[in-house]
């Protein structure tokens, strides 16, 4: 079920007027400020090997957790580029 979600998503967000190879990384990141900051994170990692990012899905989410208090964010998501 969740690959077609991932490609619902990628159907709807990728109206091109010409042919694409596409590929998806999966990629795991971790925040002490927030799930999103988490998936900024992300991408901003695999920009550093990875050249034309269309899309980041987020796939899962979890946290760590101390006491009563939040101490780690955590995303597993995937990553869509473009491959020329």
């Amino acid at each position: 079920m969740k690959l077609r979600n991932l490609v619902n998503h990628l159907k709807s967000n990728f109206k091109l007027k010409y042919m694409a190879v596409l590929k998806v990384i999966e990629v795991l990141a971790n925040s002490n400020e927030s799930w999103e900051d988490a998936t900024r994170q992300a991408v901003k990692h695999a920009a550093k090997s990875v050249k034309n990012i269309r899309s980041v899905y987020i796939n899962e989410q979890s946290a760590s957790v101390d006491g009563n208090d939040i101490t780690e964010f955590r995303v597993n998501v995937k990553i869509t580029f473009e491959v020329n």
